[in-house]
């Protein structure tokens, strides 16, 4: 019991700093907004408060960076939580949200947009679909293998990802070296910096549809980590099961990589860093990987921002931060 509350009052500081993170990251940016400032717009939207600001501080609060703060908890939750259940569904420590082939794909979608010269909400559709594409394709090779289903499953992931990347270094080796190559190689390293509020109605349909079966099925996420036939034997179909989460972290995965470009590193190191609060329980650890993951992808999209004067692609700096990280957890042997 007591074990229990901990949790849950480790999961409310976490919520807690979350929120302020989000509430702060309004303020961050070249044109600085202090915190009281802050307290006092989002205040009057619900009560009367007499206007002490100007004009242009709503209009950089709510139209250029409440879309990408949004997007950023979005996509940190997301991104985490298809980590979480990628390690637990393969008892893999090693996997994240790449491991079948998603992040390849909808790279390759959105790639081949650009180079068509797509609208961007055309592109972000292409890349929805063929990081889709990408786990369908993984999925069925497993199915017609004779290997173990779980390991063929993470192999045909592995060469779909492997055919998806080499068909991006194609469409970039035929490209418009000054129009269109640099537009393909920004959006591969990731960026909130062109989010709009279309964006996020188009993603987070299928990032909600994802992430509220895995909330509700939490807990028997636990009985896949026990193997196949502990789960069976205490009534899960884990056939049923396993394929229900496939599609709900491969929805969320394809969403996030459609409207941000390509993000590493937190699928593989905040559910780490979850564990290491709340420990191995599903009930408590997809909500840890929830507020972590938001409130991680919030703070290095505010470094983005103010680190130097043009505006560094957020994957670059996820892979910064995430690869030394995850070194130190290897070297602690905390990664487990």
């Amino acid at each position: 019991m007591k074990k229990s509350t901990d949790k849950k009052i480790k999961l409310s500081l976490m919520f807690l700093f979350t929120l302020f993170v989000f509430i702060i990251s309004f303020g961050i940016g070249r044109y600085k907004i202090n915190f009281s400032e802050i307290i006092k717009v989002f205040a009057s939207k619900f009560i009367y408060i007499e206007k002490t600001w100007k004009n242009e501080v709503e209009t950089v609060m709510f139209q250029v960076r409440l879309p990408r703060i949004i997007a950023a908890t979005l996509i940190g939750s997301s991104l985490s939580v298809a980590g979480a259940v990628y390690q637990g569904l393969f008892r893999n420590p090693m996997v994240s949200p790449e491991v079948l082939g998603a992040s390849s794909g909808a790279g390759f979608g959105a790639a081949l947009g650009i180079l068509l010269n797509m609208a961007y909400a055309s592109i972000a559709t292409m890349s929805f679909s063929f990081g889709l594409l990408a786990v369908f394709l993984a999925y069925n090779i497993s199915k017609f293998s004779k290997l173990n289903k779980t390991l063929s499953m993470v192999l045909g992931g592995i060469m779909i990802g492997s055919i998806f990347s080499s068909l991006i270094s194609f469409l970039k080796l035929v490209a418009d070296p000054i129009n269109i190559l640099p537009s393909i190689t920004y959006w591969l390293m990731g960026s909130l910096a062109s989010i709009k509020i279309s964006d996020i109605k188009f993603a987070s349909i299928p990032i909600i549809i994802g992430l509220i079966p895995i909330f509700l099925l939490r807990w028997r996420l636990n009985l896949l980590t026990m193997g196949e036939e502990e789960a069976k034997s205490m009534g899960v179909n884990t056939s049923i099961l396993r394929i229900i989460c496939i599609i709900c972290a491969s929805l969320v995965t394809a969403a996030s990589v459609s409207i941000s470009g390509m993000i590493g590193w937190i699928g593989l190191v905040i559910p780490h860093f979850a564990r290491l609060i709340v420990g191995y329980d599903y009930k408590y650890l997809i909500p840890a990987c929830i507020f972590l993951g938001s409130g991680y992808l919030l703070i290095i999209d505010d470094i983005a921002r103010i680190l130097t004067t043009s505006e560094i692609p957020i994957g670059i700096l996820t892979s910064l931060v995430g690869a030394p990280v995850f070194l130190i957890l290897l070297l602690k042997e905390e990664v487990s």
